[in-house]
């Protein structure tokens, strides 16, 4: 340990700090494919999918629609096997669903018959919270998303920026090490959205944890991210990669409006529609591809 960091009483930043080995990534998949049997044969979704990411970091997967990035989601969580390739987490190769993997869908999964309380203490109960501190846990998170006074509350009488609120609690009661969000604001309001994108950059500054955000939104994208990845149309594969290199923390708002933002986000734009269309985007662009 550092003496800087043992006289913060702090643990050292990363296990080369600790032993001079590098850390291994949170996530890598290697050259996943992936097919699928249909009424008309075989449909390849993904094809040599690499891609890795660190712990602490916030990656962005945008493309076409039906181009595999929800598939890519399902492989990483464990809930699909690659037809090829391999996905590791932490080292080890995956094998089943494992522990310590969070993931949240576009529509929220909220057990309707529950409270607001009941709901985000369900991820206390599968993340093997103890029973003795469960309450104050529980407590902390309904301050924290901003729910106070809707404890009691059942899903169906709140707005839905406020459904996402409690699955994000519900999430962080879990406290996975991973998070897998497949375009959790797709369904909200433009004002909803912005709001609950400002909560999301404020949880990962928060806790850091890993992140593997799918959306459509490309300004959402880049607002939120340290890195975005761009898939071609189908069958899915990376077709680039961009680093964020705006400062954190963000304004998630005032962020659209420096011109590099504006800039990142035409260069994505440009490749996703030429991606789609099959055709140079300038050409896809004025064809209204």
């Amino acid at each position: 340990m550092s003496n800087e960091a043992h006289a913060q009483g702090r643990p050292p930043a990363s296990a080369t700090e600790a032993t001079g080995a590098p850390e291994a990534p949170k996530l890598v998949i290697q050259g996943a494919s992936m097919q699928y049997r249909g009424p008309s044969g075989t449909v390849t979704a993904l094809r040599d999918v690499s891609l890795t990411l660190g712990h602490g970091e916030f990656i962005s997967i945008v493309g076409p629609s039906g181009c595999g990035k929800s598939t890519l989601l399902r492989l990483a969580s464990g809930l699909e096997e690659p037809s090829h390739g391999r996905i590791l987490l932490d080292g080890v190769e995956l094998a089943g669903i494992p522990p310590k993997v969070g993931f949240m869908f576009q529509r929220d999964t909220l057990m309707p018959w529950a409270r607001v309380d009941d709901n985000i203490a369900v991820g206390l109960e599968l993340g093997g919270a103890p029973a003795e501190q469960r309450s104050a846990r529980l407590a902390e998170l309904i301050g924290f998303l901003g729910l106070d006074g809707f404890e009691k509350h059942y899903p169906a009488t709140l707005s839905g920026g406020m459904r996402q609120r409690v699955s994000l609690g519900r999430l962080l009661a879990y406290e996975p090490e991973l998070y897998l969000m497949d375009e959790p604001f797709g369904a909200l309001d433009a004002q909803t959205k912005m709001t609950m994108g400002r909560e999301l950059l404020r949880i990962w500054s928060t806790y850091r944890k890993s992140v593997i955000f799918v959306t459509h939104d490309i300004e959402e994208a880049v607002s939120l991210s340290d890195r975005v990845v761009v898939m071609s149309g189908r069958p899915g594969h990376i077709k680039a990669e961009h680093i964020v290199n705006l400062p954190r923390p963000r304004d998630f708002r005032g962020t659209r409006l420096l011109p590099e933002f504006r800039e990142l986000c035409e260069t994505i734009w440009d490749q996703i529609i030429g991606s789609a269309s099959g055709v140079p985007a300038a050409a896809a662009e004025r064809f209204g591809a």
